[in-house]
């Protein structure tokens, strides 16, 4: 890594090519970090698997239960027929269920599909749905911004960031209105001028410094032409919305057949334990235990979803409104009126792009210290002009 550092004491560090690789190679804590996010995708997923699972696990309890239920309710004297009774109930749900879980295994093995899902998953993600779709929004917009105003040579006005910030919907009331600017100041460090005109313009020197030795003078100017470099900054910030669910429709229907399904024989089964007159053993016994968490788990199949449902309306729904907004400053941006185009000449003037050059280096870490072209008395002399300066 060389660091040279200028006349007025600023240091500049210049990274190698391969300084990833090396920092890879002697952190301890980089070569761990892919191997526990790697622990964290392979428990998300067992999580998802496990969900899906439960429903069916849930589903033969409930049903063997109901059929162990009706069995041991026959009466010894009516054996016969209690038995031919039992043996013509017990047609629907066995063939019911069965069909039902044939189903489900020939749809598994279509692990692979169009959205990347197999349909264990899809039980989870129907109830839970499958996460924040802006997962590193705020490191984008950072970098965005960050890139841009570097582009523009450190000089922006606040037009050119509303694309990228959480602003209001344009209008009167809002259009003097700067107050969203203040993040983008304290984060860069950046402060607000005013030029002739008396507009306001936010210059961040942080982002005007550079060790490149292109160009021969110590300050050069940079307008639309070095603006035209960075056409892949985007022009605004969208925010993706989120969705109910990844699951296809016909999945979506099979885990909502299959919760109505288990819910339905909860109910049955809890009617059938209150109608029990013998204490419970065995497996009914068992599942007398469980049938709290069976309730939970059969009532939560339905409830999280209809709370996320209404939910995911409001949170779209604000979604869209900032989308609209952000794309309604870059529309304004790309057409700009007379005002505004003098305020953006004038941005574009103001701004200076800061090179350090060679010969205002005076030291770099790139040599040792004993073989520099200068004197070490030399060097503090010119630190202390710049401090009495």
């Amino acid at each position: 890594m060389e660091a040279p550092v200028s006349e007025e004491g600023e240091v500049l560090y210049v990274f190698p090519k391969d300084y990833r690789a090396k920092l890879a190679g002697k952190s301890f804590r980089m070569r761990v970090e892919p191997l526990i996010d790697k622990t964290k995708e392979v428990g998300a997923y067992l999580v998802r698997v496990s969900f899906g699972t439960a429903l069916i696990a849930s589903i033969v309890l409930v049903y063997t239960t109901i059929i162990a239920i009706i069995s041991s309710s026959s009466d010894e004297n009516n054996r016969g027929r209690r038995r031919r009774s039992y043996d013509s109930t017990i047609i629907i749900p066995t063939d019911l269920f069965w069909y039902l879980d044939a189903d489900y295994y020939r749809r598994r093995r279509r692990v692979e599909k169009e959205d990347g899902m197999n349909f264990i998953e899809s039980i989870f993600s129907f109830v839970f749905g499958d996460g924040d779709p802006n997962d590193g929004l705020e490191d984008k917009r950072w970098k965005m911004i960050g890139q841009y105003i570097s582009s523009n040579g450190g000089v922006v006005t606040a037009e050119e960031l509303a694309p990228y910030l959480d602003v209001p919907p344009l209008s009167e009331l809002s259009k003097d209105d700067e107050s969203f600017i203040l993040p983008v100041l304290l984060r860069f460090q950046g402060h607000p001028e005013v030029d002739e005109q008396g507009n306001i313009l936010y210059r961040f020197p942080s982002l005007q410094r550079t060790a490149s030795s292109k160009g021969s003078g110590v300050r050069e100017y940079v307008g639309n032409k070095w603006s035209a470099m960075f056409s892949g900054v985007e022009k605004y910030l969208e925010e993706k919305p989120w969705k109910f669910s990844k699951a296809n429709a016909s999945e979506r229907a099979m885990v909502a057949g299959l919760g109505g399904l288990n819910l339905f024989g909860v109910i049955i089964l809890g009617n059938l334990l209150k109608q029990m007159t013998v204490p419970p053993a065995g497996l009914i016994s068992f599942a007398a235990q469980l049938f709290p968490l069976l309730q939970i788990y059969a009532g939560s199949f339905f409830a999280i979803p209809l709370f996320r449902w209404f939910l995911l309306r409001k949170t779209n729904n604000d979604i869209e409104r900032r989308n609209k907004a952000r794309e309604q400053r870059a529309q304004e941006l790309a057409l700009p009126e007379p005002s505004l185009r003098r305020k953006l000449l004038s941005a574009r003037d103001m701004a200076q792009l800061k090179v350090i050059t060679p010969e205002e280096i005076v030291y770099t870490t790139e040599k040792d210290f004993s073989d520099q072209d200068y004197e070490v008395k030399e060097w503090e002399r010119r630190f202390k002009e710049l401090e009495s300066d």
